[in-house]
């Protein structure tokens, strides 16, 4: 973190750092319970201990394929050209598959590691114009890579693999691209606790579309609006109330601006992801009762993604766990685990909060509360 981050959290100009950052900065430090940072003032509840192994990596069977095909060197190639529609076809199908699968993290899995080495077999057998377009797919390919492997890989791998992202979006030399990869290696910076890093990238790479707005496809205007929503969490996170509704606003205004029921394929921007990130802001401003009025003026089938969907129902529980009602908290996990159960199981907001209903919430939900935690393979 940087000093200056530091120095308005001392002065009170930012909110106290909210548990993400309090789990970077804890594994920085050497700690075993994330809770020694938090003091009595970043509202975690009744929590007395937070370890760390709540938010260890948490295995999945993919990775060290995944993991494979990313370090591959490819000394040796096919000849000839690739079927470059092909690839973009595979690719729109394991982002079809993140978003309406209910494991969508063990489907994606099976066909991630081929589509990772023939997207990076493509890039160097195609020249010319069609070199472009493969650079592109492959891009977004590091997109979904990223988002399998978060809280599920080393962080070196992560980081790679959002690298790589970048690389292969210049290669493209496309802005949509290049957006798409500074919008997934912010995701990272921000896991990572380099809030201001994930703000100046995202705001750069929306600067970089918004001449384009006008005269742009609808999808040049949707991942404007989804760098929008990224800089509008990313501000809430650090605690700037006004930047992160500012943003939220430019996001709003921009989806009103695309077709009705239009969504991003792999981002998923449009108006329901709007309202969806409106609830996560509130909760990390602290502000819960706004959280749980944003959640109650949206109809969950009309959000088309699974994984969003879910996201919405972990978010309304985050709400209720701010309150200490860990009863209500937990009834949002268990509405949301059918629906995406990789969305719960891999969220380590969602693994405390289950750890926090086993030890705080009573005998009335005791037995719920410990069966659900050991749905997710934690030790109660």
């Amino acid at each position: 973190m940087s000093a200056s981050w530091l120095k308005d959290v001392e002065r009170g100009r930012l909110l106290a750092p909210r548990l993400p950052t309090l789990v970077r900065l804890a594994e920085a430090l050497g700690l075993d319970d994330v809770a020694l940072l938090a003091g009595t003032d970043m509202n975690l509840g009744d929590t007395t201990s937070i370890p760390m192994t709540s938010f260890a990596r948490i295995p999945h069977e993919a990775v060290p394929a995944i993991r494979d095909a990313i370090r591959d060197p490819l000394l040796s190639v096919p000849a000839g050209p690739a079927d470059v529609n092909a690839l973009a076809g595979r690719t729109a199908h394991a982002w079809r598959l993140w978003h309406g699968s209910a494991t969508h993290r063990t489907d994606v899995g099976r066909v991630l590691p081929a589509l990772i080495r023939d997207a990076r077999v493509a890039a160097r057998v195609t020249e010319g114009e069609h070199r472009r377009n493969v650079n592109a797919v492959l891009s977004d390919v590091y997109a979904l890579a990223q988002h399998e492997i978060v809280w599920a890989a080393e962080p070196e791998l992560i980081w790679v693999v959002a690298d790589r992202g970048i690389s292969a979006a210049h290669d493209a030399d496309r802005p949509i691209a290049l957006a798409g990869a500074a919008w997934t290696l912010a995701i990272v910076q921000r896991s990572m606790g380099d809030l201001d890093g994930a703000i100046e990238l995202v705001t750069e790479a929306a600067g970089m579309l918004r001449p384009r707005l006008e005269d742009g496809p609808d999808e040049l205007r949707a991942m404007y609006g989804a760098l929008q929503l990224h800089a509008a969490t990313t501000s809430a996170r650090a605690g700037r109330e006004g930047d992160a509704l500012r943003h939220l606003d430019e996001g709003r205004y921009t989806a009103e601006r695309l077709p009705a029921g239009y969504h991003h394929p792999w981002t998923q921007f449009g108006m329901s992801n709007v309202a969806v990130h409106a609830v996560s802001i509130g909760a990390d401003l602290s502000k819960s009762a706004t959280a749980r009025d944003h959640a109650r003026q949206i109809d969950p089938d009309t959000i088309p993604s699974r994984e969003r969907r879910a996201r919405l129902m972990v978010e309304t529980a985050r709400s209720y766990h701010q309150k200490r009602d860990y009863s209500a908290a937990l009834d949002w996990l268990e509405r949301a685990y059918p629906v995406c159960n990789d969305s719960v199981h891999y969220s380590p907001q969602a693994r405390q909060m289950a750890v926090d209903a086993v030890d705080h919430g009573g005998p009335m939900i005791d037995r719920r509360a410990r069966t659900f935690a050991r749905m997710l393979d934690l030790p109660v």
